[in-house]
């Protein structure tokens, strides 16, 4: 089976992600707390704090770290307010964009998020304007390795409830429905798989193919965006160009 992920092409130009690890950390951190505030701190009645964790670990984060983000929230759950505030527009050349965000003051995350936007030459469109052309999806990428056959692993993905099933270059990437990513992920780790990312995102229908000129502006904005403290998650529909590296 096949899929549009391109997950590879958009990774690879996420930036240094080790240079970032530690912001990484305290944006997971900020969604351990919301999902600890939501449904508690016992994983075994709490399914969005599971996924949370898993997206933890496969951006491998220590687990002592997790654990400590878990205390910490369970301590603070009712002084947490965070909302939850998606903002779509465009970039240049008319990239889709989404941005996800979890913030004490929108009127800030607002005011960062639009200059991030019209910096680099695009603008911030209202609610609607661009996710009519993502899906939200689970998605669970897999790092190729000698150990793991390709035949056996979409068979097993499939049969654990996954909606498809990508080999691209380096990754094999799952697909699944929101509802089923949870029971597909505690399925594929049970069987001892390990993951380079899992988490629920919108994932565009289709891609929009961009220049170096362009590719170097939107990168700029990217950065931008991921830099704020505020912003949990940016989605796009751009392919970068072939053997580009920013």
């Amino acid at each position: 089976m096949s899929g549009h992920s391109k997950w590879h092409n958009i990774q690879a130009k996420k930036g240094k992600v080790d240079a970032k690890r530690g912001k990484i950390f305290t944006k997971i951190g900020k969604e351990i707390a919301v999902a600890v505030k939501n449904g508690g701190a016992n994983l075994d009645s709490n399914a969005r704090l599971r996924d949370v964790i898993a997206k933890a670990k496969a951006a491998n984060m220590p687990n002592d770290n997790i654990q400590r983000a878990i205390k910490k929230a369970a301590g603070e759950a009712d002084t947490v307010s965070y909302e939850d505030i998606v903002y779509e527009g465009y970039g240049p050349s008319g990239i889709a964009v989404i941005v996800e965000t979890l913030t004490d003051n929108k009127n800030r995350t607002a005011g960062n998020v639009r200059h991030a936007f019209t910096k680099q030459g695009g603008n911030m469109g209202a609610s609607g304007c661009v996710s009519f052309m993502f899906q939200k999806k689970g998605e669970i990428v897999i790092e190729k390795n000698d150990t793991l056959d390709e035949d056996e692993l979409m068979m097993m993905a499939l049969d654990t409830g996954a909606e498809d099933f990508a080999s691209e270059d380096e990754v094999f990437v799952v697909t699944t429905t929101p509802e089923d990513f949870g029971s597909v992920r505690e399925e594929l780790e049970a069987q001892g798989i390990e993951f380079l990312e899992a988490e629920i995102k919108m994932i565009p229908d289709t891609y929009t193919a961009i220049d170096e000129e362009t590719a170097t502006k939107f990168q700029k904005m990217l950065d931008q965006l991921e830099d704020d403290d505020d912003v949990q998650n940016v989605y796009h529909n751009a392919e970068f160009p072939e053997g580009w590296e920013g």
